[in-house]
Formats: C-alpha cells, structure tokens, sequence
C-alpha cells in the first residue's frame, strides 16, 4: 500500500506539511504520487522539493475541479478546517465540503477517506459553530457509506503551530497577559503525532469505520500552556485570567481588528468544552503511537526564537489586509 496515489486537502497548512513529509517517508521517494491542490500554490513552496508530491492550482470548494482531483486516486485525507469565520463559512468548510467530497468519491470509485475532524464536536446542543459544523461534517462523510477514518485530535503544538509560538511572542513583547478562557482545559497533541496517525491508519484495514481521539499525555489548562510558552521561550509573564464578560468583550475586539483574529467570541464557545479525550474511543496508543509530551519538544523550538518572528508574520499579514 506505500505506493498509493494520495489526494491530501489542506496540505499545505500546518498538519499538511507534517502529513506530507510521512507520505514521502512512506512511500521512500517513489512509486505512488501524493497531490496537493491549492488555490495559491505559491504558499506551498516548502512542499514542493518532495519527490514524489504535486502541487495542483485547484479550488476544492469548486466541486467540479474536485471531481476532477479525486479522479485515479487510492486515498484521500481531508485537513481543511478553520478556527474562526461566520456561520457561512464554517458551513462552507466544515460542512459543504465534506459533502463535495463524499459526491466525488463516489462518482471516481474511491473508498478511502481519513478526515481530520476535532475533540468535542457535537450536534446542535454544542456551544460553538466550530464544534457544532465539525460535527455535521462528520455526519455528512458517515452517511456517504465510504471506508471512512475520522481522527478528532486536541489542539495541536508544533514548531509552525499559531499556540505555543504566539504565546510566546505576545510574552515577548508584553509586560502581562490578560487571558480570556483562561481555566479551559486541553490535552495538547505534537503535530507530528497526529500526522503518524493519520499516515498509519491508512496502512491499516481495520481503522476503516473507526473514530480515533488523538491527544496528547497530558491536561493543562490555557494558563498553563501560556505559563509554559512564556518559559521556554525565555519570556515568561504575569498571566491573568479575564472574567466571562472582560473575556467576551476581548474576543469582540480581537474579531473587529484587521487580519486573522488572536481570539473570537466562538473560540471562548468552544473552550466550554474540555478539549480532552473522553476515553471511550481508541486513542493514538490503538495507532502503535506513544504520544509525546509538550515538555519533549515545545522548549526546542521555542528556545530558538521562533515565536517572535512568527508575531511579526502575524503583523505584517494585519497590516496588509
């Protein structure tokens, strides 16, 4: 199966490189092809040295250009998410696309999908958009009678992550943190673990119909991560946790500021729910994949200075919209 053509949507985000580098690792530079489509295949140039990896100019909410894409292929991997949006959007994304997709599998014959979906999604009764539209992608891909994976991890560090580097850049710059969610609880997962996963369900006919929670080996709560950043990065600061209202009228001003918000109204909605794994789903040890905890790999590249000049990205992106 390591020579397989691979369809991977969203490849070129954070977890898309990840996913990407372990396609290759897989696949040892030859045989099958793994294809990247993009809007702005000028942003996918980190990818595009990977033997074996194609960089598609495609819309994949254009649902003919997706057919298209789907056409020949052995397996698809759905990363396409966002964080923040209108209602619109993240029906757009999280809901219109998983049904695109499910349409052009079956129409081009292909039975293998993993999506990459979130813990804490649920139905109409979940608090956040986000969670609530993540919940009708899934339903949307279930009812597809596809070989379907669904992976649902916990928020998610890495060396290119917009977490641990912007909290450590704002801690490198500001005298204190006022922090909105500040009690939520996560079980932060590497990146790096996800994509393992993701590449190891692939290779594994019984993950096929399974729904796995990828998290990491630890619970911390957004101070704590904050607390922790903020150290390893050098830069540690004062943080202070923001009262429900403080914390929505911070999030109403983030939303309103130019570029990518830091927070939104949805985010605090979603932190209402434990972004934990529950434990009755497989989690990565059903993978054969031992989680890493945040302390093995977070001080590497934090230490390094990297936050900073992913805040300084951050501005000139504000500045330019």
């Amino acid at each position: 199966m390591n020579n397989d053509n691979i369809l991977i949507l969203g490849g070129s985000g954070f977890v898309g490189r990840s996913v990407c580098d372990k396609l290759v690792e897989r696949s040892g530079g030859a045989g099958g092809q793994i294809v990247v489509p993009s809007r702005r295949p000028a942003r996918a140039k980190h990818l595009q040295l990977l033997p074996t990896l194609r960089v598609e100019p495609a819309d994949v909410h254009n649902a003919t250009e997706l057919q298209q894409l789907v056409r020949g292929v052995d397996a698809v991997i759905n990363l396409v998410g966002v964080l923040h949006g209108s209602e619109s959007e993240f029906k757009r994304v999280h809901v219109e696309l998983p049904h695109k997709l499910a349409d052009a599998c079956r129409a081009a014959g292909v039975r293998r999908l993993v999506h990459v979906s979130a813990l804490g999604v649920s139905d109409d009764a979940a608090p956040s958009r986000y969670l609530r539209s993540k919940a009708a992608g899934e339903a949307a891909l279930k009812a597809a009678n596809l070989d379907l994976t669904i992976l649902r991890p916990s928020v998610m560090f890495g060396e290119h992550d917009r977490f641990t580097n912007l909290f450590a850049s704002l801690q490198a710059v500001a005298p204190f943190v006022p922090l909105a969610g500040a009690q939520a609880r996560f079980q932060p997962v590497w990146v790096q673990d996800v994509a393992a996963a993701i590449v190891r369900c692939l290779d594994l006919p019984s993950a096929s119909g399974q729904t796995f929670e990828c998290a990491g080996p630890e619970v911390f709560t957004l101070q704590q991560i904050v607390q922790m950043a903020g150290r390893w990065s050098g830069h540690e600061r004062p943080v202070f946790g923001l009262p429900d209202a403080l914390a929505r009228a911070q999030a109403l001003v983030l939303e309103w500021m130019p570029g990518t918000p830091l927070m939104s109204r949805d985010n605090l909605d979603s932190m209402r729910v434990p972004n934990v794994a529950g434990g009755q789903l497989p989690g990565l040890a059903a993978l054969g994949i031992a989680a890493s905890p945040m302390a093995s790999v977070v001080p590497g590249y934090l230490s390094a200075g990297r936050g900073v000049a992913r805040l300084d990205g951050w501005r000139a992106r504000a500045r330019r919209s």
